[in-house]
């Protein structure tokens, strides 16, 4: 052993030790799923028609009836409501995933393993945050192509797809403890959509909010869906971003702080 090895404490030495094993317990289970997709392509590519159909949708067919205030064009005031809404839906592919390999006895098999408990949960979610960002560097080409476009800056747009992609790994563990939840791949799915329909259709992604009846504006306003899609606009179409973008930040950590525990801890106990 070496003179700098022993003069580390050997409480120190074990600590390292383990989340060294513990981060690549993670990427092994991240790059597991990862595969899983390019053996069966059809998941990625079936998760991107329904963005895609939104963005046409809306676009074309609901768009001239819809009017933004301040002279914004409705494809610009769109199009980061369509990244938000798009990394919210994927996230039920998290509760599906974990779901499945709940039922087929998966979990249990790894859990004999020597492996890190949090490896698994980590690895899914990092394995959904990759296919994030597929997803949202798409959506950008097809905004684009409908005629989206940046009013502010390389830097500014950098932000809030940083934004965006924070919010999907929040939104991640979100639905890790409802897949863990229900153990059933049908009933994840069936579970998932009565907490997105709320968070998604009563908020600023498709129309201001301030188009809305008034007993519903508070709501819209202040849940996170709206104050990260607000966030992503103000820095993409310029204005003041950085409350919007501190508020969108808070969101996404207090989610973090709140349900990535928690899955683990749900994790543990199912398995």
């Amino acid at each position: 052993m070496s003179t700098a090895t022993m003069s580390i404490p050997a409480a120190d030495v074990v600590r390292r030790n383990r989340t060294e094993a513990a981060i690549r317990d993670s990427a092994a289970i991240a790059w597991r799923n990862l595969i899983g997709w390019r053996r069966v392509p059809q998941l990625l590519v079936f998760s991107t028609i329904q963005p895609v159909v939104f963005v046409l949708l809306f676009r074309y067919a609901f768009g001239g009836a819809i009017r933004v205030p301040g002279g914004v064009r409705y494809v610009d005031f769109l199009m980061p409501g369509i990244f938000v809404q798009t990394v919210v839906f994927g996230a039920m592919g998290t509760a599906i995933g974990l779901a499945t390999d709940l039922k087929s006895g998966l979990l249990e098999r790894f859990r004999t393993l020597p492996m890190s408990r949090s490896a698994v949960m980590a690895g899914r979610t990092l394995a959904d945050l990759a296919r994030n960002v597929f997803v949202v560097a798409l959506m950008f080409a097809v905004g684009y192509a409908v005629g989206f476009r940046v009013h502010t800056s390389v830097v500014a747009l950098i932000a809030a797809l940083l934004i965006v992609l924070l919010f999907s790994y929040a939104m991640s563990w979100v639905f890790a403890v409802v897949g863990l939840a229900v153990g059933d791949p049908e009933t994840a799915q069936a579970a998932a959509f009565p907490v997105l329909a709320p968070l998604v259709f009563a908020s600023s992604v498709f129309v201001p909010v301030s188009t809305m009846p008034t007993w519903l504006q508070g709501f819209a306003t202040h849940q996170p869906v709206s104050v990260v899609a607000t966030a992503v606009r103000t820095l993409v179409l310029g204005g003041p971003a950085g409350s919007d973008s501190l508020q969108a930040v808070a969101w996404c950590v207090g989610i973090l702080l709140v349900f990535a525990p928690l899955a683990v801890w749900r994790y543990k106990r199912t398995v």
